[in-house]
């Protein structure tokens, strides 16, 4: 579906009834409200997207920024979004190596946050997406946005 253009997308969802309450990582059938055709956990899904170049961003910048509503069209239209969406997706990829992932996830994941710094063209917005990288991995500050 990502091919298409999907955007959005759920991962590792509990449907059964006290599925976030309990520990362990297999869902329970008899409790299930309804069915899901995939029941993939978070990592395995976020490590598909990666191998298959795709990054998972966890970004809410734009909602925790005011930038909504007519104040985010003005900048989603002419595509100026793309400034801080890119930066973004690679601090909440990190984030989520460094805190979730598993080791192989982690390591597809720097290689892909490797690849995708040599995309940027803008210099400044290069050396602040490695700051603020190296901050994530070091100090484990968290929401770092753009």
């Amino acid at each position: 579906m990502m091919g298409f253009g999907v955007s959005q997308i759920d991962a590792g969802s509990r449907i059964e009834i006290g599925g976030y309450t309990d520990f362990g990582s297999e869902q329970v059938k008899e409790r299930e409200q309804f069915v899901l055709g995939d029941i993939r956990s978070l990592d395995n899904v976020m490590k598909e997207l990666i191998e298959d170049d795709f990054v998972p961003s966890f970004c809410t910048s734009c909602y925790r920024l005011g930038r909504t509503g007519e104040h985010f069209m003005e900048f989603a239209i002419p595509g100026f979004i793309k400034r801080f969406c890119q930066p973004n997706a690679l601090t909440t990829l990190m984030e989520y190596l460094i805190d979730y992932a598993s080791e192989e996830t982690r390591a597809s994941g720097l290689k892909l946050i490797q690849a995708e710094l040599s995309k940027v063209k803008d210099e400044k917005i290069k050396q602040q997406i490695k700051e603020r990288l190296k901050i994530i991995q070091e100090s484990q500050q968290r929401d770092l946005y753009f």
